[in-house]
């Protein structure tokens, strides 16, 4: 499978610690707080990130100690100061991977900024989120935002506020409970319960991993009656520097969080042996990722030690799974013929919502425009797409008769997944052909 990334749950990076001392982020002077706005895709947190005065995007990964850069195109330009090369274990079922350590580096997010931030870049070109999020994205960034400030996440308005510990005061109302939240060596951890199938609640430490797009993982242990459900898959998981994650996907009765219940929520187990370079697990079953935090306005206080949750409108949405059975990522670029005038040169279809990025115009009635590609770069076995013909490689033309370039990424997923037994029409190309394939979604557990 050439997929990297199923479902995009693929941002559980680790690794080695290495104890370097670096400066801390401050505000100017007089500032209490800024805000940042934030893109969130497919659960995950997309921040600006200026880099030694560049102007980068990184995914907020608060399983992540230092900030790692791993996509850098032709096209980026970006000073890194006082390099030397280190070898980074990471999760996934290859080796070690060479990496570049730099010292000095100027981070700028909003306002705030740290003129001494340590960074790890990562040159393996496999190692690349953007096709799968349709926008471009050149790293990870977590547990040093999380230090210096007491962050508070606003999903549904999509903000950051970074506000100075010494001077946040907690606001206490009815609908905002708080966790210990316990941190790690750069980690946080919290307590919370999940609910199997006979509705048995068990006890669970979870590491809070922000750039994780699932609900959560959870690590088989029989001895705590931590099973997997008999209704199960199994499929990749995710990315790690190391390589490929795969384990069992399946449905909990529920998970529980400071008081709060999600029910039917959506997890994974994944296998442990793609976890070699971690040594030991101690007490911890799992991680919650951004599908079951984006339900919550959070507030993180590594200071004081607590995590601060209140329910948000995405509380009561669905779990997610991928009934199509379909992975999708960018691939390069089609070129698209358009018609915008009648032969009197009235205007008629006027498809400038269009994301390509490049247009040209003929006589002013006809566009021709270079637009991202959309191909089917996984496919689960057994899953509806599949038994209907779908095949990896296939280029998405249309889904139910609308011209997927109109629209992004994550919302072309999102009209192959939209609800069960709705049935699902995808014009494709393949081999020079263009093929209509129909199917109908059905639960994945039944």
């Amino acid at each position: 499978m050439k997929a990297v990334l199923r479902h995009l749950a693929y941002l559980l990076f680790s690794i080695l610690p290495i104890f370097i001392f670096s400066q801390t982020y401050e505000l100017p002077q007089g500032e209490l707080f800024q805000k940042v706005k934030f893109k969130l895709v497919n659960n995950l947190i997309v921040l600006p990130v200026e880099v030694n005065g560049a102007n980068l995007s990184f995914i907020l990964d608060s399983g992540v100690s230092k900030p790692i850069l791993f996509n850098l195109s032709d096209k980026d330009s970006i000073q890194i100061n006082d390099v030397s090369e280190i070898v980074i274990k990471g999760l996934g079922d290859g080796g070690p991977i060479k990496a570049l350590s730099s010292y000095n580096n100027t981070f700028r997010i909003g306002n705030a900024e740290n003129p001494g931030q340590l960074l790890y870049v990562v040159m393996d070109r496999d190692i690349n989120l953007s096709p799968r999020l349709g926008l471009p994205v050149h790293g990870i960034i977590g547990y040093d935002l999380f230090r210096d400030f007491v962050v508070e996440i606003n999903y549904t308005s999509q903000y950051l506020k970074l506000h100075k510990p010494d001077t946040y005061q907690t606001k206490k109302n009815n609908r905002t409970k708080t966790v210990a939240l316990q941190v790690v060596d750069n980690k946080a951890y919290v307590q919370g319960q999940v609910f199997l199938e006979n509705k048995q609640c068990i006890p669970v430490k979870l590491l809070v991993d922000s750039g994780s797009s699932d609900a959560v993982w959870l690590f088989e242990d029989e001895a705590i009656g931590l099973g997997v459900p008999k209704k199960n898959y199994y499929e990749f998981l995710g990315q790690g520097l190391g390589g490929g994650i795969y384990g069992k996907r399946t449905r909990l009765a529920g998970v529980g969080l400071a008081g709060f219940r999600m029910k039917d929520t959506r997890a994974a187990f994944p296998d442990k042996q793609y976890f070699n370079t971690i040594t030991s697990f101690g007490d911890r079953n799992g991680s919650l990722g951004g599908e079951l935090l984006k339900r919550f306005t959070l507030v993180f206080n590594y200071t004081e030690g607590t995590l601060s949750l209140r329910k948000n409108r995405f509380f009561k949405n669905p779990f997610n799974f991928n009934m199509s059975g379909i992975d999708l990522q960018h691939n390069g670029v089609r070129y698209i013929s358009e018609s915008i005038a009648d032969g009197r040169g009235s205007l008629v279809n006027d498809e400038s919502k269009s994301f390509g990025n490049v247009q040209l115009l003929f006589e002013n009635r006809t566009r021709l425009s270079v637009v991202p590609q959309i191909v089917v770069s996984g496919i689960r076995n057994g899953s509806p797409a599949q038994e209907a013909g779908l095949q990896q490689g296939d280029i998405i033309l249309a889904v139910n008769g609308k011209k997927v370039h109109h629209f992004k990424l994550q919302q072309v997923l999102k009209m192959l997944n939209e609800k069960i037994g709705k049935r699902v029409k995808v014009l494709v190309a393949r081999n020079e052909s263009n093929l209509l394939i129909s199917y109908v979604l059905k639960d994945v557990f039944k």
